[in-house]
Order: C-alpha cells, then structure tokens, then sequence
C-alpha cells in the first residue's frame, strides 16, 4: 500500500511540474513572439520611411498596410506554435521512438510505416497549397485597396451613383479570395481525418501483430507480450501525436513562408535615394541651382518628363512655376525635395548637390506644401506645429498668415479634433492648414506645390501678401494655375510638355512667351490684362 501512496505522490508532483512548465512556457512564447512582431513592425515602419516615390509605387499602400499587419500576425503565431510545439514534439517523438526500437521488429515497422505515409501526404499537401497561400496574400492586398478606394470614395461614390459598379470591384475580389481560401481549407483539412485514420488503423495493425504474437509466445511469456503490445500502443500513439503536433506547424507553414517572404521583400529593399555622405560649407542659403537637368519616371530616355532644364533661384526670390496639366511642374518641386534622383544633370541647393545632403539635411533646407492637402488624425495644433516644438507666437503668426483664423471658431480651437485624412474640414481649410504647418517650420527654402487652388481669390491675396511681407528673405517656389496668383513673382517659369519655354518677369512673357500669353488670355480678357499692367 505504501508503495501506491509513494507512487501516486510522485505522479501529482510529476503532473504539477508539467502543469506549471506549460504555464511558464505559454508565457515565453507569448512574450517572445508579441516581441519579434513588435521588432518586425518596427522595422518595416523604418524602412517604409527611408522609400522614395519609386518605392512606394511598386509596392503600393494596401500592399505595405498588409504587410505590416497581415503578413506580421501570421509570422507571429507562427513563431508562438513552433516555440511551443518545435522542442516539445521531438522530443516525445525520439524517447517513444527509442523504447519502441527495443520491442518486436513487427511492430517498429508498422509505425515507421505509417510515420513515413503521413510524411508523404503532408510534403504532398504543402506542395499543392503554397501557391494558393502566395495567392491569398496578393488578393489580401487587392480587397484591401478595393475597400480603401470604397471608403475614402465614398461621397464620390454616392454622387455618381455607382455603389452597384463599386459592390461589383469588391465581389470580385472578394470571391476570388473566398474561393482561395476554400480551396486551401479544404486542402489542408484533409490532414485532421487523415491523421485520425491513421492512428485508429495503427492501433489495429498493432492488435493484429500483437495477437500473432501472443499466439507465438510460449504459454508463460503470453502475458509478457500482451503487457508489452499495451505499452508499444501507447509508445505509437506518442509518435504520431507527436507527428500531428509537428503538423500543425505544416498546416500554417505555406501561409506563413509567404507572408514572410514579402515582409522580407520590404526590408531588403535598397531605397533608390540614398543618403548623401558630406557637404560643403553652406554659402548662399535658399538658392537653388537646375543644370542641364533631365528625368524620367523609368529606363526610357526616349520619353522624358523633365528635359534639359536649366535655371537658377537667388536667395530671397519669390519664383512661380506654371504650364499646362502634365507640364511638369510637380515633377520639377519632387526634384528639389528629392522624392526622386535626376536622370542627369545635378541640381544646387544652398551651393551643393541635393545628391551630397544626407535626407534628413536635406529636409531641414526646405519646408513643402503638398499638392494634395493631407492631414494626420489628432488635432489641429498637432497637424501645424507637425515634427517641430510648440511655439505660440509663431503659431499665431502663421495662422494669421494662412488666413485660418476659423481655427478660433472650431469645437476646441487649435485642440479640436482632425479625422484622417482631414475629412471633418473643407478643401479651403485643409489648404490652409497645409499653408500654416509649411510656413510654422523653419527652414530656407518654401515651397508651395499647387496649395491655393482651393481657395478664393481674395483668401489666395492675402495669403501671399501675408508670405511676402513677413517671409521677405526666404526663397519661395509657388506653383500655380491661376496668373493672378503668380504675377508679381520675381521669375516666373514657364513649361511645356516637360521643358522651360520661358523665364521671366509677366510683362516680359507676356510679349515673348506665346504659351504664357495663352495661359494669360484664357483666364483674363486682352483688357484686363492690359489694365492689370497699367496698375
């Protein structure tokens, strides 16, 4: 009796010791992959950061969203199953394979046998699934993009009445991605009734070759061998749980690898702008210098965006860009602000090659209003004063400048609240707000890509007067449609299908520049434009 009570002790303390081994396990694993996602994350951030324009077009934004939440959940449980099952499934798989190799010949056999046959049809499963799974993620980014386009389209959506043309784009995405996912379901379920065939069909084959056995077996060792084809049922079971843990891990393992592989897509990327590695001692401050500049968006130097420019920009100078749509005059501004590196030719900023200034250096140069106005969700303070430290004086300052005193009149003033995207504000008020953060930073050089469109003519005068008169010695850029907006530049540059057809002052172009006179005459009458100069 003393010897069941020592026993039966040993088996409560053996079973609490795995109790709390699985516990602290659960909690390492837990920990450690919550981590390596962190890091992961992280990392594609940084890196997704350093892309230029070229980067971010051939990845696209659902692309990298998905890589960044998708792709990371699937490596991270992935990571948290194989910490779990990796070290624990071998070696319960290796001690039962061990105590079985010392038992009947027989009976080895038939569980190699069948270990072998679930390998087969696992490799074979795998093999038909992973393309399917490589599948899935690129439809994964597809319905991401279509749902993103549904979401911020919608008012556009709704005004042209094309929810049913839209529902179409998302069904067939969604289809396609349902019927993927099936199909990889369904392949890889095949494995769980397999498994379970396997182990209920080894456990007969066992009995059989027990029972043999059994009746080989000399009348004393009968016992022997039945107490032996008990234990070696067990010892089986073991290796094929075992196996069926190990499985699990196959189960995931396709996704997973691709998921992988497109996250390591990202990080191995070589951004095509690099940082620059010295410059020269700055001389002259806010100028800027185009010498025999060309670009084009790819290989084909038989169709450039930008050819041949050439200009330069004093300190202080105040100079527009105009030209038809499709001129180039956007592509020019990216060129300053290196989005994009010359096809040829080098351009000067501050007396060195944009090419020599570390990005970070760069930017500090020049401060940038985007062509599209675009907002981060939090507050209006936060979207002005953006990567700079708070200051109320120039804080007021560019409000007043930016004409977006309706700030005052906002829910919580300068705290209240921005959606993404800037959606709770008009287009006027969020080029204003864009105006204001581009003139709140510090830095010699301003640019202003297109940023008063939506404003009306009286807010887009008193916006520049407000520039002109309280930026007076720093350098701006403004592109523009409208001529009322750039006629007292001090240079006004003028393209056409990608090349400067003219650079000067407006009464200059206007006697020797025929695409600015166009531009002039289908905005303003012969009349006025003769008034205007008279003024």
């Amino acid at each position: 009796m003393g010897d069941i009570w020592d026993n039966g002790k040993m088996m409560l303390l053996l079973t609490f010791g795995t109790i709390t081994a699985m516990i602290c396990t659960s909690l390492l694993t837990s920990r450690i992959s919550s981590n390596w996602a962190y890091s992961l994350r992280r990392a594609l951030t940084d890196k997704v950061a350093t892309f230029s324009n070229a980067e971010m077009n051939k990845f696209t934004t659902p692309s990298l969203i998905t890589r960044t939440t998708n792709d990371v959940v699937q490596v991270q449980n992935f990571a948290s199953m194989v910490l779990h099952l990796l070290i624990k499934a071998p070696i319960t798989a290796v001690w039962a394979i061990l105590k079985i190799s010392n038992s009947s010949l027989d009976w080895t056999l038939a569980v190699f046998s069948f270990v072998l046959a679930i390998l087969i049809v696992v490799i074979t499963l795998v093999v038909i699934a992973l393309p399917k799974f490589k599948k899935i993620q690129k439809l994964t980014d597809d319905l991401n993009d279509v749902t993103r386009e549904n979401v911020s389209g919608v008012r556009v959506v709704r005004a042209f009445n094309a929810e049913q043309y839209q529902n179409k784009k998302f069904e067939k995405v969604n289809n396609e991605i349902t019927k993927t996912n099936l199909f990889t379901s369904r392949t890889m379920r095949i494995l769980s009734p397999f498994m379970m065939f396997s182990m209920n069909t080894l456990t007969i084959v066992i009995y059989i070759i027990g029972a043999r056995l059994i009746n080989e077996a000399a009348l004393v060792d009968k016992s022997t061998v039945l107490g032996n084809m008990s234990a070696y049922t067990q010892l089986a079971m073991h290796v094929v749980m075992s196996f069926m843990l190990l499985i699990m891990i196959f189960i995931i393992l396709p996704r997973t690898s691709v998921a992988a592989n497109r996250i390591s897509q990202v990080l191995n990327t070589n951004p095509a702008i690099k940082d620059g590695d010295r410059i020269d001692e700055i001389n002259n401050p806010g100028s800027i210098e185009f010498k025999n500049v060309s670009f084009s968006y790819s290989d084909d130097l038989d169709h450039l965006a930008l050819s041949n420019l050439n200009f330069k920009v004093k300190p202080g100078e105040t100079v527009a860009i105009i030209g038809s749509t499709g001129s180039g005059k956007t592509t020019l501004v990216n060129l300053i602000t290196r989005f994009y590196d010359v096809t040829s030719g080098e351009i000067l900023v501050n007396g060195n090659n944009v090419k020599d200034y570390p990005i970070e250096e760069l930017n500090k140069q020049i401060s940038l209003a985007t062509q599209k106005a675009v907002l981060f969700s939090g507050d209006v303070k936060k979207n002005i004063i953006y990567g700079s430290d708070y200051d109320e004086e120039r804080f007021n300052k560019v409000k007043s400048i930016s004409q977006a005193n309706f700030i005052d009149e906002l829910d919580g003033k300068e705290n209240a609240f921005v959606a993404q995207g800037g959606t709770n504000f008009s287009g006027g008020q969020k080029q204003r707000l864009s105006i204001a953060r581009c003139l709140y930073k510090e830095a010699d050089i301003y640019i202003f890509d297109d940023s008063f469109s939506a404003l009306d003519y009286r807010t887009d005068m008193l916006v520049r007067k407000g520039i002109n008169d309280q930026y007076n010695d720093k350098t701006i850029i403004i592109v523009a449609q409208r001529i009322g907006t750039i006629r007292q530049a001090d240079q006004i540059i003028v393209m056409d299908e990608g090349r400067i057809v003219g650079i000067g002052k407006h009464e200059d172009l206007l006697n020797s520049c025929e695409v600015y006179k166009d531009i002039a005459l289908s905005q303003l009458s012969q009349e006025e434009l003769e008034l205007k100069e008279a003024n």
